[in-house]
């Protein structure tokens, strides 16, 4: 939210006059604070609890796949999961953070898994991310068939601004 305080902006303008003053080391040091700092509010801000229930309820589509994420207060909600048809063949959707499978980043705050209802076996996952400008998300969708595992989509986002930003989508074809 933009204010119109004139202190508000001499105080911004003073702070970006004293960044740029900074040495390379200095500068690394305050991202990294500014980094922990929003860590900190996603661990302390929220109920991660209800978060997650919720979640649950609204991460997945009929088709069983998760959804794209989202925003809620300081964190951001990946859902995902897998859906089986056979013990050779399933369809999923999983959140890489920063090029890294969620489930094994260094950022994640929490996730819970369950195995799916229904007749197809497989299971959900709901996982929380701090929100942390810079923060690169790949939403993958694949499949296995006879063993070979396959990516079909990728929808990449950026988290700017504390908003999370979609910068492409691709869909990946198979060699043929």
């Amino acid at each position: 939210m933009e204010s119109n305080d004139p202190s508000d902006a001499l105080f911004t303008d003073a702070v970006v006059a004293m960044i740029r003053d900074m040495s390379d080391a200095e500068l690394h040091n305050i991202a990294e604070v500014v980094r922990q700092v929003q860590i900190e509010r996603a661990i302390g801000n929220g109920d991660h609890d209800a978060i997650i229930a919720s979640a649950f309820d609204t991460g997945f589509g009929r088709d069983g796949l998760a959804v794209l994420p989202w925003i809620e207060g300081n964190v951001v909600v990946c859902p995902g999961g897998m859906v089986s048809k056979s013990r050779s063949s399933h369809k999923c959707r999983f959140v890489s953070v920063d090029d890294t499978w969620i489930w094994d980043s260094h950022l994640l705050l929490r996730e819970d898994k369950r195995s799916s209802p229904g007749t197809n076996e497989g299971f959900r996952a709901v996982a929380l991310l701090p929100l942390v400008d810079g923060t690169g998300l790949d939403v993958v969708t694949g499949k296995a068939r006879s063993g070979q595992h396959s990516v079909d989509h990728v929808v990449s986002y950026e988290i700017r601004g504390g908003e999370l930003v979609e910068v492409s989508q691709r869909t990946v074809n198979a060699r043929h």
